[in-house]
């Protein structure tokens, strides 16, 4: 993975829980911001840090159009997309270098 790819990405807080949609042009700073609490929101107030689903892009704005489509979906839409790449919701986080949540 190169480091500034355009990415979609989607945390929980725990298997089935709260969930958060969100693109980046940075993933593994993105990830390291998340779990420091490095700005206030929706998944700082929630405790939604495990990155159990992301694609890269090779256009932002591409993957702009797809994190805006993905938040429209249900939430389980959203556990079928996760589920058919990620069954058990590991934290796939730990295989960037990041602790195991």
């Amino acid at each position: 993975m190169r480091a500034f790819d355009p990415t979609v990405y989607i945390l929980a807080s725990c298997y089935r829980g709260a969930l958060y949609t969100g693109v980046t042009s940075d993933l593994l700073t993105r990830i390291y911001q998340h779990r420091c609490g490095t700005f206030d929101g929706y998944a700082k107030r929630r405790g939604i840090a495990s990155l159990v689903w992301f694609d890269r892009y090779e256009d932002i704005e591409i993957a702009i159009r797809r994190e805006k489509t993905i938040k429209r979906w249900s939430r389980q839409w959203k556990f079928n997309i996760i589920e058919e790449e990620n069954p058990d919701w590991h934290d796939l986080a730990v295989d960037f270098g990041f602790e195991r949540l």
